[in-house]
């Protein structure tokens, strides 16, 4: 699939100025500098929570907005132009847009664990730019091409698929196991439809809102839910037991939530030698930590920080294959032109994930 279409020499920008406070503004067309890079034209955006974050505290964990950033870190785009020694992509290729780029000169990077390099430049991230913008530059090798059938809107939600991607190979989920998630949020439920692409024949998911739980459970990416409003550690536990049999537990558990209530709860009702990971963003210190139930069951406990080597390539794969369905959980659009109505909509909580159309495009050619 080729899609060409006139280039417009201008890079409308969705701007956070401060705290509450997003405009549009038109930043200067970037311009490829390294051979390697290409140039894309921006299609559709998720809206991320980090995001939504930054608007309305200006902060997210230790990243502070100190000068004006473009937002928008979940995309898919064309390719509209290369450097001299691009050799995997062309113009009109469909891309996912792996947002986070290393220094290629870090131990993080030359081992394998580039998320963790302390000079990543990642979108939306104080100080660097965002993706809401008509035009954005990336290395090659952070694009990944979508297959002809995989939509534009699928690969913008590569992204946080891909956070559920890395936090399941943390913990080598594979056939046989089974699951807990806290968390049935965009994050949990992509972790859990991705753990049950990887092999998991039970998956329980908890939360506190019984739409988002049906809706995990009608989306065939649970089979079981718990509602945890109201209810105690023993009242999950007895749920539990309705659907491991005989000293049958987890043997993995998943926090997508980043509240001490549900870290406790998930890793004390994991099976001897289960593996935890936790993906969701905490505070800087836990207390409710369930130290004894780690020491006397010997759980492997791990903690995920975006997504690394492959987890995009094993993303797109999953969507290839369609082992997993991310379109429903698009429940709201909006275009450029609304994306200030967007953030303002995404207070609400009425969504799961909204989706952000690029500016228009120039006419086919």
């Amino acid at each position: 699939m080729t899609l060409l279409f006139e280039l417009i020499n201008d890079n409308p920008s969705v701007v956070l100025q401060k705290i509450g406070l997003i405009t549009y503004e038109n930043r200067p067309v970037p311009i490829i500098n390294n051979p390697n890079d290409v140039k894309i034209a921006i299609t559709n955006t998720g809206l991320c929570g980090s995001d939504v974050h930054y608007y309305e505290h200006g902060s997210c964990g230790s990243f502070k907005v100190e000068k004006p950033m473009v937002l928008g870190h979940e995309s898919s785009g064309i390719i509209v132009e290369i450097g001299s020694k691009v050799k995997t992509l062309k113009v009109g290729d469909r891309v996912a847009c792996e947002p986070g780029v290393p220094s290629r000169l870090s131990y993080e990077y030359k081992s394998g664990n580039y998320n963790l390099c302390p000079h990543m430049a990642f979108a939306a991230t104080p100080p660097y730019d965002g993706t809401l913008c008509r035009y954005y530059i990336l290395p090659e090798d952070f694009c990944v091409k979508l297959p002809d059938h995989v939509s534009l809107e699928e690969g913008s939600l590569v992204e946080p698929l891909s956070v559920g991607v890395h936090a399941n190979r943390l913990i080598d989920v594979k056939f046989g196991d089974s699951m807990i998630i806290f968390g049935a949020g965009p994050i949990g439920l992509l972790c859990a439809g991705v753990s049950k692409a990887f092999g998991c024949d039970k998956i329980l998911i908890v939360d506190l809102v019984d739409e988002k739980l049906n809706f995990a459970l009608d989306q065939n990416l649970v089979t079981n839910i718990f509602n945890s409003k109201g209810k105690t550690f023993d009242d999950l536990y007895k749920y539990i037991k309705t659907i491991w049999t005989g000293d049958d537990l987890p043997t993995c558990g998943i926090d997508a939530t980043g509240n001490k209530f549900c870290t406790n709860m998930c890793i004390r009702s994991l099976a001897k030698k289960g593996r935890f990971v936790q993906v969701g963003m905490g505070g800087d210190n836990l207390d409710m930590f369930p130290m004894s139930a780690v020491q006397e069951k010997e759980i492997t406990v791990k903690g995920s920080f975006r997504y690394s080597v492959d987890d995009y390539k094993y993303a797109v794969k999953l969507l290839d294959g369609k082992k997993i369905n991310v379109k429903p959980l698009i429940t709201h659009k909006f275009t450029f032109e609304q994306a200030v109505e967007a953030y303002e909509f995404s207070k609400k909580g009425k969504s799961i994930k909204i989706m952000i159309e690029g500016p228009k495009m120039g006419k086919n050619i």
